[in-house]
């Protein structure tokens, strides 16, 4: 069956193809493996993708309050937390016969690993007392997320009524709510309902307690991930901008609700991609995100390289696209699985390149000398693949084909049908060389050297001169030229055709040693013009291509990671000025997402004057758009790290100079606080008690470690 060409809203259940459901305007409340998903007036209905999930079940498909028979009207919400949020709404029928409301029901949800609480708050502020009937409607379909994202019909599931809630499971998953005082049992046609009767003296409230807790019947079946208690954080503050400070808050606090535990290894912590379809472990983005928040420590690039490494490809299956050395793609939920899926997928080209630069970054970033050294066999079967079986036509470059007909026609983080076209709109034919796989590929071989060097091993005079070979043949092969000038391809066909397209990839070249200063000025420039630039973030896709749609999900939209590594890319080879303008892009559409950036929107021109557009079937939160705010941060201040040479340098950007004064607390380097400031002037300060040297521009301004 041919997959169709857009993964971000499309599917296939048992009838045919299907349309996801839109996420845009629920309201997300998450502590991973949980989300709870409900409408802003916090009411949970049998639609769309409502509901709470857990273990990638939907264990609640009704969670809805009624008074005497009205649902409350909303009045305002708001997402205190990643996993805590508040609801009010207008009981109209009750109190006062006046214009003002007078009775109000508020909602306080929590999530958490193994469920949520909701507190249901009757407020009476009215003169006189009322009496109502207070009613939870409940259900359970126990849908897996495949079949609520394509629509497939749930199996359902057993339900057993006791003395204070309801007891309901599948055979594998349990779920038990209880509420505290005990509500009444009421027949319903679907689900149950528990009702209490209230009487409410004037200036009153009455308050009960519903607990959903989630547990498997049995052992948990193989790759369900354990809940962690998060990535191993200081508490993150950023003063000054009072926008920049808040997407930080709400980033980082949706990377601790995203964190899991590898269960093979207590204790090693990665980030799952994203809610509410990806609460598992993804090569490419776990180690993006983790790669991207390496300021606030290395203890999350710990446990993303160690869970990945333990999964790391042993022997050849064309199956699962398996081989020795090679970093996985993602491990495939339960339902997935049960469908015919291999459990463990491979179908990625630069996953193993970027575990191999999360290593060296990690280690530049204080990762302990032990912990290095326990992945060194790992970066070297990593460096085996990358350098000899990533290329099997012998070109010179690394390319992908899915020879399955079941996998990823696309393998990069592109990874829908149509991603890779030409300017005329047309795709391109596997297999393919994409540009960024050779660029991550070239990093990886530099950092790879560098670390065997470090630690003893042989090896890296020949990764140097591969690198320095592919830096050559990219040279030659990929440049490619249309009216507004010259520019690198975003890939190479089957037929070894460039694919002129101007995109994003061209940033994720940037930074990685594989362009040359002259080259990497052209590429700058090219991110910097209005049909990248949408003035809210960087396109995937030029708005001059055919085939640009400002909503397609790789061809015109704006993802807030893919920003943010052009931006690093930027300012690494001395191109801060476009770094800071995409920077400041992203600043201004966050307010339109409540400060919580998704993993995607729409591409639209900020400059035309375009209002900012939500992609409906977009995650949110998503890692590695979370952890983007994090490198904008680290870019501004010109934060780097090299704590095996002793020195941490902090260098504040003068094309930033409007996000300045700032000031970051909660950083880490080798395992020690950092703070960093920056006043309106541009000078800096660093406080560590890290074993470092700490560099500022002027030497009279440094603070000694």
């Amino acid at each position: 069956m041919q997959a169709p060409p857009d993964p971000g809203t499309w599917g296939y259940n048992s009838g045919g193809p299907v349309r996801q459901p839109f996420l845009h305007e629920l309201v997300s409340c998450l502590h991973a493996p949980t989300v709870a998903l409900s409408a802003a007036d916090g009411q949970i209905r049998p639609a769309g993708a409502q509901g709470v999930l857990c273990h990638e079940r939907r264990v609640l498909s009704e969670l809805r309050v009624t008074v005497d028979g009205h649902e409350p009207e909303p009045a305002g919400h708001g997402l205190r937390a990643a996993g805590h949020a508040t609801f009010t709404g207008i009981v109209r029928h009750l109190g006062d016969p006046t214009a003002d409301p007078t009775v109000r029901l508020e909602r306080t949800r929590t999530a958490r690993p193994d469920g949520i609480q909701e507190r249901l708050h009757l407020v009476n502020s009215s003169r006189g007392p009322i009496a109502a009937t207070v009613r939870l409607h409940l259900a359970a379909d126990f849908a897996t997320t495949d079949q609520i994202k394509y629509g497939d019909s749930p199996t359902g599931a057993r339900v057993t009524a006791h003395d204070d809630g309801v007891t309901w499971s599948d055979g594998g998953l349990r779920v038990d709510i209880t509420a505290s005082p005990g509500g009444a049992l009421e027949p319903a046609a679907v689900g149950v309902v528990l009702a209490w009767t209230v009487e409410l003296a004037a200036r009153s409230s009455w308050t009960v307690t519903v607990d959903v807790a989630v547990a498997f019947v049995g052992e948990p079946p193989p790759g369900a991930f354990a809940p962690a208690d998060g990535p191993g954080w200081d508490t993150v503050t950023v003063a000054g901008r009072p926008d920049l400070a808040r997407l930080a808050r709400q980033s980082v606090d949706d990377l601790t609700a995203l964190a899991l535990t590898d269960p093979l290894a207590a204790g090693d912590t990665f980030l799952a991609a994203g809610s509410p379809w990806f609460f598992t472990l993804f090569g490419r983005d776990s180690l993006w995100a983790a790669r991207l928040s390496l300021p606030l420590g290395t203890d999350l690039a710990r446990g993303t390289l160690r869970t990945l490494a333990r999964r790391q490809g042993r022997r050849h299956d064309p199956r699962t696209a398996q081989a020795p050395g090679k970093i996985l793609h993602e491990v495939r939920i339960e339902s997935a699985v049960a469908a015919g899926l291999p459990p463990v997928y491979f179908g990625t080209v630069d996953a193993t390149a970027l575990w191999v630069c999360l290593l060296h970054d990690a280690w530049r970033w204080g990762l302990d000398d032990g912990d290095v050294a326990g992945l060194l066999d790992p970066l070297e079967a990593a460096l085996r693949w990358l350098t000899e079986e990533a290329d099997p036509d012998g070109d010179g470059f690394l390319e992908y084909v899915d020879e399955t007909g079941a996998g990823l026609a696309n393998q990069g983080w592109k990874d829908s049908g149509d991603s890779i076209q030409f300017p005329d709109g047309s795709i391109a034919e596997p297999p393919i060389a994409l540009s960024e796989a050779q660029a991550y590929a070239h990093e990886a071989a530099l950092s790879g050297a560098a670390l065997l060097d470090a630690f003893g091993r042989p090896g890296s005079k020949r990764l140097r001169d591969w690198a320095a070979e592919l830096r050559d043949r990219f040279a030659a092969a990929f440049w490619v030229i249309d009216e507004q000038g010259r520019f690198p391809a975003i890939a190479l066909d089957g037929a070894k055709t460039p694919v002129d397209t101007a995109t994003s990839n061209l940033g994720h070249l940037l930074g990685t040693g594989l362009l040359r200063p002259d080259e990497a000025a052209v590429v700058a420039e090219r991110l910097g013009r209005p049909d990248l630039d949408a003035g809210y973030g960087l396109r995937t896709m030029s708005a001059d291509a055919a085939g640009f749609n400002p909503l397609g999900y790789h061809a015109g939209s704006i993802w807030p990671h893919d920003t943010a590594i052009a931006v690093r890319g930027l300012a690494r080879d001395g191109h801060s000025s476009v770094a800071a303008v995409l920077a400041d892009g992203l600043l201004r559409a966050a307010p339109d997402f409540g400060h919580r950036l998704p993993e995607l929107f729409a591409g639209t021109d900020a400059r035309a004057g375009e209002p900012v557009l939500a992609y409906p079937a977009a995650c949110r939160p998503q890692a590695w758009s979370a952890a983007a705010v994090i490198t904008l941060l680290q870019t501004a201040v010109g934060l780097t790290a090299d704590v095996p040479n002793g020195t941490l340098t902090v260098a504040p950007d003068p094309a930033f100079r409007d996000w300045f004064p700032l000031r970051v607390d909660g950083l880490r380097v080798a395992g020690h606080p950092l703070a960093v400031a920056v006043g309106a002037d541009g000078r800096a300060e660093a406080r560590t008690t890290a074993p470092v040297r700490v560099r500022l521009p002027d030497p009279a301004d440094t603070v000694a470690g």
